[in-house]
């Protein structure tokens, strides 16, 4: 549940049509923006506002931007895109955000080329990254400045909405349903495991207490599991819990 700007309860899903009313103006999109991006990014709201779009301030579960009820944006500069990638955490947030959106985005924001002058990883794993987010159809938008963004937003959005009578809507992040999501969901809250790392557990040794049981042989069974990740997740179930 959320208020409305009128301080009214609103279920969470529903658009924000309702209680804009005749205030809106027809053609002009409405854009549902994260508390915290509005916080890191004024600017962009700044100039979307300033295009005419309407803005929408909440706490979002899920994504930096929200034009429709298909469409969500996770933005990140290439600085931030690529630190992400050093520590797991960009696929975790984009796979989160497809299981909420159906067509889930990540738009990059900035110099791209400027990653071949990063010490701490390479060119190829930026590549490889956005192309194992491509396979799984998380679509990739590039801008080279705020500005670009901006006008990308605002444009996608009336494309949506004034285009394609599309209204934005806020999903909640789906809950765990089912036993198979749960072992996932335990298997990838470990320290650089994550889903897909998580699912390739589960299929070689078929349950989580038998993928914890094994991790001295995940470097043989499972691709991608070296020395380094098994050494913090052994530490984690092996570590005396410390208040």
């Amino acid at each position: 549940m959320h208020a409305n700007l009128d301080g009214n309860r609103m279920p969470e899903g529903e658009n924000l049509l309702y209680f804009l009313g005749e205030t809106r103006k027809a053609d002009q999109p409405i854009i549902i923006v994260d508390s915290r991006e509005a916080n890191t990014a004024p600017k962009i709201v700044k100039g979307l506002k300033k295009l005419g779009a309407e803005i929408s301030i909440r706490a979002l579960d899920k994504g930096d931007y929200v034009i429709s009820d298909l469409c969500a944006f996770e933005r990140k500069t290439v600085q931030d895109f690529v630190h992400t990638l050093t520590r797991r955490h960009l696929f975790e947030q984009l796979f989160k955000l497809k299981e909420t959106y159906t067509k889930p985005f990540i738009l990059i924001e900035g110099y791209l080329p400027i990653i071949y002058r990063f010490s701490k990883i390479r060119p190829s794993s930026v590549w490889g990254a956005m192309f194992a987010l491509a396979k799984h159809e998380i679509y990739m938008i590039h801008t080279n400045s705020y500005k670009e963004t901006i006008d990308f937003l605002y444009t996608a959005a009336k494309q949506e909405q004034i285009v394609g009578k599309r209204i934005p809507v806020v999903h909640p992040v789906k809950k765990i349903e089912t036993l198979t999501e749960a072992q996932i969901f335990f298997l990838a809250s470990l320290p650089n495991i994550g889903r897909e790392k998580a699912v390739a557990l589960l299929k070689s040794y078929q349950t989580p207490l038998d993928a914890l049981i094994n991790v001295d042989r995940w470097l043989k069974d499972v691709h991608g599991l070296g020395p380094k990740i098994t050494k913090k997740v052994k530490k984690v179930i092996h570590e005396p819990y410390d208040e």
